[in-house]
């Protein structure tokens, strides 16, 4: 019986467990840390073997196929052991396609990703297609394909899953943009993490489409590397090109071959410049999936955002609190920033990704009243920001943070969480600093 091993037991790993062992493999799932308890009941539950605080490395190495988490680099040297030996290390993507035809929307892009993945699964469930929602968001995608049997999966694929996907296909394929990200994973090399992204268009046929953003100075660069038959759709703000979505006089328009539909700009449920991107991408999608005007128009103005992004938390004494803690590179803070129409109280810090910050130095010298860094270690973000901005505080816990932001704001102002770093120092994830930030504002 074949032998697949999975490395990482969080939400993907215990997924991919699930679904190997009820195709009938030998099945073992090793982790170098400690499982969460929901996690160790469910292995449990299905008799699955597993590890915890380190790899037992004969076992892994016998593997015939090792199913890898996306946190795990490849140049881990189990990993890179793993690969000498010609022992093939994929995706919980990559696996878990192999068992369902269901059509692939996929996802990709160093911002937007989440919401654009989150909003066409609102068009595409609220048209009443049968429609499973996974990848880098919500339920393991694996455990879907062995507990669900959906005709559509929405998926959020970061560079990180992309890098160990090889036969896999997207039907459709959204690539948002490509800026700096995650340069820690990929040796400080932007082409590196690029060729990861652009691995969303591999193996596409005449019968698929691309869809991507026509201004992107990477995108459309690499564009033209592609050898790729998937059909071209590009969305920009404005009519250049060939562009097939855009805005013009106010309206949105989206022209695919069978359709052309038109909007009013202002009945888009999200605002933003970026979301306007994130919402023409969908609607390209949606129309070559033959949602008709009327579903889709009702989505685009009813969608709800989504949490940890742009999410306005409260108004406290004419002072709105905004966390962004979704934000974990500079490009996204840029976005917030560009978004934000008052003076700014700005909370900025955590595990930095080899970021640079003059791409929001502009912005911040025009918006920000105040800088509060939120991090074990600050240094970096003196080093760029000392001079450039009159107050800048340090705190090292968020109730600290929200307590000096809201000192520092005045009435009509924003306090924006939009941290452009990644939240390990302090935090188990952005998801917890979010929440974190929500409870501290409401207790203000």
């Amino acid at each position: 019986m074949n032998k697949i091993i999975i490395l990482g037991g969080g939400e993907s790993g215990v997924g991919s467990a699930i679904l190997a062992q009820a195709k009938g493999f030998d099945v073992f799932l090793s982790d170098n840390g400690i499982l969460q308890e929901k996690y160790k009941t469910e292995l449990n539950r299905y008799n699955i073997p597993f590890e915890e605080g380190g790899h037992t490395e004969d076992l892994i190495l016998a593997a015939s196929e090792i199913i890898k988490s996306p946190g795990i680099p490849n140049y881990t040297p189990l990993v890179q052991e793993a690969t000498e030996k010609g022992i093939p290390v994929l995706s919980e993507m990559e696996f878990a396609k192999r068992y369902t035809t269901a059509k692939m929307i996929c996802i990709t892009g160093s911002n937007g990703k989440t919401t654009t993945t989150s909003l066409i699964y609102h068009i595409l469930k609220s048209a009443g297609l049968n429609v499973g929602l996974g990848g880098n968001i919500g339920r393991s995608f694996a455990r879907q394909v062995a507990e669900d049997n959906f005709d559509y999966f929405v998926l959020e694929l970061s560079s990180f899953q992309l890098e160990n996907m090889y036969s896999f296909k997207a039907d459709i394929a959204i690539l948002l943009n490509i800026t700096p990200d995650h340069l820690d994973r990929y040796d400080h090399d932007m082409q590196k993490y690029v060729d990861a992204k652009m691995r969303i268009a591999q193996n596409q046929t005449e019968e698929d489409a691309l869809i991507f953003w026509e201004e992107d100075p990477i995108v459309s660069k690499e564009i033209k590397k592609l050898i790729s038959s998937g059909k071209q759709y590009t969305f920009a703000e404005f009519k250049t090109g060939d562009a097939s979505a855009y805005t013009m006089d106010s309206k949105i328009i989206i022209n695919t071959p069978k359709s052309m539909f038109v909007m009013e700009q202002d009945l888009l449920a999200l605002e933003g410049i970026h979301n306007l991107y994130n919402s023409l991408a969908s609607g390209i999608a949606a129309k070559l999936l033959d949602i008709t005007d009327e579903n889709l128009r009702q989505s685009l103005s009813d969608f709800q955002g989504v949490e940890h992004r742009l999410e306005k938390v409260a108004k406290v004494r004419g002072i709105q609190f905004i966390n962004d803690s979704k934000a974990t590179n500079v490009n996204s803070c840029w976005y917030a920033l560009q978004s934000m129409k008052t003076k700014v109280i700005l909370i900025l810090g955590g595990t930095d990704k080899g970021n640079d910050y003059t791409e929001i130095e502009q912005l911040v010298k025009e918006k920000a009243r105040a800088l509060v860094f939120l991090g074990v270690d600050n240094t970096k973000l003196h080093k760029f920001f000392d001079g450039k901005v009159e107050k800048i505080e340090d705190t090292s816990s968020m109730e600290d943070a929200v307590q000096k932001s809201y000192a520092l704001a005045e009435e009509g102002d924003t306090v924006l969480l939009s941290p452009c770093c990644a939240s390990f120092d302090l935090f188990r994830n952005y998801e917890d600093r979010g929440k974190q930030f929500k409870e501290c504002v409401r207790k203000l």
